[in-house]
């Protein structure tokens, strides 16, 4: 075990990260202020594409990370088929789900029935799936892969390890032991899952629908009936984290040319649905 994940599991996780999300939401200026230029000095930030370009407009450092873009700052790939990248990020793990288990790296794979937890149908078994990671300098909003309709999420408190090759080297079942929340929607191309995966530092995952505040405490599963078209955001997070999509056998392709360690942005195609699903399927 490297010094770097042993050193995480001896780390308050959760109070840390409290501590930090206390800094980032912050409105004082001798907080805010220094902490935003740091950090769009350190990372490069393109500000010309934020639409509030000037970083003495945010209000926090929570306001600013999870800025809103130019509305043409990402268009949306024009194939009326094509699966919308949900974030910009680098492509951790893609393929197939196969026998209730997902690739998490080299060697390692992890339980789909304990990543999803109530949301885990059998529908998923053979689907296609794909994990991105958002770095600190990515874009933060999560954005819907198609038309859906969100049926239910279940909230599921866990631990708070970074999310980069280090851990997923080393940290079995990362993305099942990490706090997540599950979102299940309903497609014109069968059930999706769009999981966000919280990490150390991020202070909260927030939805555009509202729901329990993260870091959840107990697992929580809400039914609900909120329509959202493609590319519409759903969510957000506050600090860096992961994004996990996951589609139902025989109705998502991803493109061919898609490996670990691809650098996409949100509303890239990343692959194409199959047949509209019927009434009758």
């Amino acid at each position: 075990m490297s010094a770097f994940v042993a050193l995480q599991r001896l780390l308050p996780q959760h109070g840390l990260s409290r501590f930090v999300g206390a800094l980032a939401s912050s409105e004082l200026g001798v907080i805010k202020t220094p902490f935003i230029r740091a950090f769009a000095c350190a990372y490069g930030v393109n500000m010309a594409e934020a639409e509030r370009e000037d970083l003495a407009s945010y209000r926090s450092f929570n306001d600013f990370f999870t800025r809103e873009l130019k509305a043409d700052a990402r268009p949306l790939a024009a194939e009326s088929n094509a699966i919308i990248c949900p974030a910009d990020g680098a492509v951790s793990q893609l393929g197939t789900i196969e026998s209730g288990r997902l690739m998490q790296a080299k060697g390692i794979d992890y339980r789909f029935e304990t990543l999803a937890a109530e949301a885990a149908s059998p529908c998923f078994e053979g689907g296609a799936f794909i994990t991105i990671y958002l770095s600190p300098s990515d874009y933060h909003r999560v954005h819907m892969p198609a038309d859906g309709r969100l049926k239910r999420t279940v909230a599921i408190p866990g631990e708070l390890f970074s999310v980069n090759s280090h851990t997923e080297g080393e940290v079995e079942g990362l993305f099942a032991r990490n706090e997540r929340l599950v979102c299940e929607f309903d497609t014109p191309h069968g059930r999706m899952l769009s999981i966000m995966v919280g990490a150390m530092i991020v202070a909260s995952i927030e939805t555009v629908w509202g729901g329990p505040a993260s870091p959840y405490r107990l697992q929580d599963e809400q039914t609900h009936d909120v329509a959202l078209e493609r590319g519409a955001e759903m969510g957000r997070f506050l600090l860096g984290s992961t994004v996990i999509l996951c589609f139902e056998k025989d109705h998502a392709v991803l493109r061919d040319d898609l490996e670990p360690g691809s650098t996409v942005r949100m509303g890239e195609s990343l692959g194409t649905f199959g047949h509209p699903v019927s009434e009758t399927e």
